[in-house]
């Protein structure tokens, strides 16, 4: 396929899969899509986001228990959590991800949300900083992983300085920051531009992007997203991360052979 059938492939499968009647019911997004208020949203995204991998229903039900468990009021829950309440979360696992895991990032979420301004303002002062995401990526490195007392902590929160492809977090950001017609992405960050963002790569985004020669590099690994995500910028300079939609539903939902 040439250059242009490409973008056209790719405009078609975004319009496909882009639509929330069809995307949000399997996809963790729905978690945060069960709140009003914007910082519920941005800390239930952001578990969401950090509990997504795994099987879908696996991951969405994991989600739905930890709302449970946060008394479906996340950003109360943090403010105003004693230590006796976060007892509650004893037998809280997904995976690798288990009790004290989540105590500490609900804990690093309280001090983001007590002393530092919230979500929003840390990554949007870095992105006005650096204007480079990988850049802002490691600043939340620093920044989350500044008092973890157990260093299996480390493991769930991507180190881009070490090459992860930061998968997640890179999600998470496209959630609160991307905006179009279809009402999936939230839009609630006004000053990280759409053209900033990094693709979410996963194993769905990286294989199709390599059947496609969009990507020629083998690992899914932070090099890889910058070489991804230029590719992808070739096609939409504003809005490039918008063919995450194409690239995952060709992976996970397209059965035709490319």
């Amino acid at each position: 396929m040439n250059r242009q059938e490409i973008k056209q492939l790719l405009d078609e499968k975004y319009s496909e899969y882009c639509k929330s009647d069809f995307f949000i019911e399997t996809d963790p997004i729905q978690i945060p899509k069960m709140f009003e208020e914007k910082e519920d949203i941005e800390i239930s995204g952001f578990l969401a986001a950090s509990l997504a991998w795994g099987q879908r229903p696996t991951i969405i039900r994991k989600c739905r228990e930890l709302m449970q468990l946060l008394d479906y009021a996340p950003y109360d829950f943090i403010l105003n959590a004693t230590e006796t309440d976060y007892e509650r979360f004893t037998h809280f696992k997904h995976r690798t991800f288990n009790a004290y895991d989540c105590c500490y990032f609900l804990h690093a979420l309280a001090h983001i949300y007590r002393n530092l301004g919230g979500m929003e303002k840390i990554f949007t002062d870095s992105f006005r900083q650096h204007g480079d995401m990988l850049k802002v990526l490691s600043d939340w490195y620093r920044l989350f992983t500044i008092h973890p007392a157990e260093k299996r902590v480390l493991r769930h929160i991507a180190n881009v300085e070490k090459g992860s492809a930061a998968k997640r977090i890179n999600m998470y950001i496209r959630w609160m920051v991307r905006k179009d017609q279809s009402g999936i992405d939230f839009g609630l960050w006004k000053n990280i531009p759409a053209s900033a963002l990094l693709i979410p790569l996963d194993l769905h985004t990286g294989n199709v992007s390599r059947q496609l020669g969009l990507l020629t590099r083998n690992q899914n690994d932070a090099q890889a997203v910058l070489e991804l995500t230029e590719r992808l910028r070739e096609f939409d300079p504003a809005d490039p991360i918008r063919y995450d939609f194409a690239l995952f539903g060709l992976g996970a939902f397209g059965k035709q052979n490319i």
